[in-house]
């Protein structure tokens, strides 16, 4: 049984427009994302708008048990491609003809945002009617404007900015919050009672910061790292004031500090001692390890963390191929302060780095070994092995995904680390999200055939997606700000082994996504 505070009800005979805020994954991870939790609270507080949120399974609402169909507008959030299946899982359930070009004016307008359709929204584009391009919460009032007056006229949407149009396959260029202090914080989050596992997010009753957004580190197999650069802060004064606020109106007294770098906050340190002073618990997802002071860890530690996050990738020479050339006495330092402060630790590593050997692979397995034996008890170091997923938008998004070299060394690692708390992602996952997330449209024929039929790994591996330094992307109608020219750049660099610096420490190298 699910029971929640501070959750919006309202009259549907005294609003406008009936909003499905739709996330295609569980509670849980719903629950834990800002940006759907921002939504839902900013559109709620237009007097003309309900926002209801439906999560799969479900495909009713939370807030009144309203069944899909029946909204004027049902828009998904996406932030995991492996959630393609769900989306049309749901609309399914929800008897809505899946294809845009089936549906009718009786059917909802779908709508759809997030990072992975920001990036390339092709694999979904003959079932999403419109797709917002960057940072919701910059949009969506002027979209739900525009739908008062234009309903399913989508040609009329086009002079929005962040829009990109399937039926139009438009040029879309990003829409993002250019200054954090116009930014939207939740000073009302949904609070969760009840110990129903299913029900407990990830910051469950916790208060969700935003320090920050975007991140100029380069790192060339990231994503995020290039979809929403500038890096953008929001004031300490700021965050302090909200912290405090949101305290007095819901009593919860933990917080966790949210943002693509939460560790490069040029004002971390005062920010944390702050609100330690104020008697707040803090905590944070992940932490960079070229930030991480023993003074931060000191404060996080006094404030109840029990376990850091620590992403050191690879071992050194491969880590300069992914722009993240970080000292092995750096990580070493930090791992050491973590120990003596008792800390469980967390290490995430990637595996298949173009020019990656079985060597470097040894070499890996021994590097982690040497981790793990630095903690007093090795069952408190825990690993997670991935395989790299090119992604669009990256410096890496001409590289192809080797499924049989990824199995290989997934089956050496599991051998070789068996006495180790460790997790290996499946080389067979890594190339479904490969497809999913470097696809065209052909992608979504496959992603609906699923829905009735088991996808035999021969058919996935028929559809490999494999493009040349010149080719035209499916993406290249959305524009991040970065330039395809900078990209080709980093992807040369790649090769060499080049680094490029932190834009935040050195002269800007004119990637493209600043006004300057």
């Amino acid at each position: 049984m699910l029971y929640e505070k501070n959750i919006f009800l309202k009259n549907r005979k005294q609003i406008d427009i009936h909003f499905g805020l739709t996330y295609p994954n569980i509670y849980n991870t719903a629950m834990s994302s800002l940006g759907y939790n921002i939504l839902y609270n900013q559109i709620n507080e237009r007097e003309d708008t309900w926002c209801e949120r439906i999560i799969y399974p479900d495909f009713k609402s939370i807030e009144s048990n309203t069944p899909l169909r029946h909204f004027d507008i049902i828009s998904f959030t996406i932030q995991f491609e492996e959630d393609y299946f769900n989306i049309l899982e749901m609309l399914k359930k929800a008897e809505i003809p899946l294809k845009r070009e089936d549906r009718n004016e009786n059917d909802p307008l779908i709508i759809a945002g997030g990072p992975c359709p920001t990036a390339n929204p092709m694999p979904l584009s003959d079932y999403v009617d419109i797709f917002i391009i960057g940072e919701g919460e910059n949009t969506i009032n002027a979209f739900l404007d525009k739908f008062k007056d234009s309903k399913k006229k989508l040609d009329e949407y086009l002079e929005l900015e962040g829009i990109y149009i399937p039926e139009y396959d438009n040029q879309a260029k990003i829409s993002i919050i250019k200054n954090m202090n116009s930014a939207y914080h939740i000073q009302d989050p949904i609070i969760t009672a009840g110990d129903d596992e299913n029900y407990q997010a990830i910051f469950n009753n916790t208060i969700m910061l935003n320090v920050s957004r975007g991140c100029t580190r380069g790192c060339r197999f990231c994503m995020a790292g290039y979809l929403y650069r500038p890096m953008r802060e929001t004031p300490c004064e700021r965050l302090i004031d909200i912290a405090v606020k949101t305290r007095e109106k819901t009593g919860l007294n933990k917080i966790t500090l949210i943002g693509a770098a939460v560790s490069d906050y040029s004002e971390l340190e005062k920010l944390t001692a702050t609100l330690e002073d104020k008697g707040f618990q803090i905590s944070t997802p992940s932490l960079r390890i070229e930030s991480i002071t023993k003074e931060t860890l000191e404060t996080l530690k006094r404030s109840g963390l029990k376990t850091i996050t620590l992403a050191p990738e690879s071992i050194s020479k491969l880590r300069k191929v992914i722009n993240k050339n970080i000292p092995d006495e750096q990580i070493f330092t930090v791992i050491e302060n973590a120990v003596e402060l008792d800390f469980k630790i967390k290490l995430y590593f990637l595996i298949g780095i173009p020019g990656e050997t079985m060597d470097d692979i040894k070499e890996l397995v021994e590097y982690m070994k040497k981790i793990a034996n630095m903690h007093t008890s090795m069952k408190n170091v825990k690993f997670s092995v991935n395989p790299v997923i090119p992604k669009p938008q990256t410096p890496l998004q001409w590289e192809a995904y080797d499924f049989k070299d990824i199995k290989n060394k997934i089956r050496f690692i599991q051998k070789e680390m068996r006495r180790y708390n460790i997790k290996c992602e499946s080389a067979k996952k890594g190339l479904i999200q490969y497809i999913l997330s470097c696809g065209n449209s052909d992608v979504g024929a496959i992603i609906e055939k699923s829905l009735t039929k088991k996808i035999p790994l021969k058919e996935w591996r028929e559809n490999l997606p494999q493009y040349d330094i010149d080719d035209d992307l499916p993406w290249d109608k959305i524009d991040i700000g970065v330039e395809k020219r900078f990209l080709k750049i980093e992807h040369r660099r790649l090769k060499t082994l080049k680094q490029t610096p932190w834009c935040e420490t050195s002269a800007c190298y004119n990637c493209g996504s600043c006004e300057k």
